[in-house]
């Protein structure tokens, strides 16, 4: 195994794919860490946060439109997690590249 911090960093801002495709920020973090988590260390590790914190994200806004639909507070709760999901991975890939801890909030932990 090598270590690679910068396809680690990278991997945590393919996130923000999805604010220019719309689908890109699952899709090419799952990409990443299935071909390479057995040859760059944490790499594993690294992907199973990113993977679900992007589940538990898309989860969040599915349930967010009945929200909309009834009160429109969804609308704000879409906001917050619009601001989440672009401040955390920049958050996290900066703390990778430093050699810290990541943390995803709120993330359900599908794949452990």
């Amino acid at each position: 195994m090598r270590d690679d911090k910068q396809l680690l960093v990278l991997t945590h801002l393919s996130q923000l794919l999805t604010y220019v495709t719309g689908f890109g920020g699952l899709i090419v973090p799952l990409i990443i860490w299935a071909t390479q988590k057995d040859k760059v260390l944490k790499m594993d590790a690294h992907g199973k946060q990113i993977i679900n914190f992007q589940i538990s994200i898309f989860i969040y806004a599915i349930l967010c439109i009945p929200a909309v639909l009834l009160l429109g507070l969804g609308i704000i709760a879409l906001l917050i997690i619009g601001v989440i999901a672009l401040v955390f991975p920049v958050l996290n890939a900066i703390k990778t590249s430093n050699g810290e801890p990541i943390n995803y909030p709120l993330t359900i932990n599908f794949i452990k």
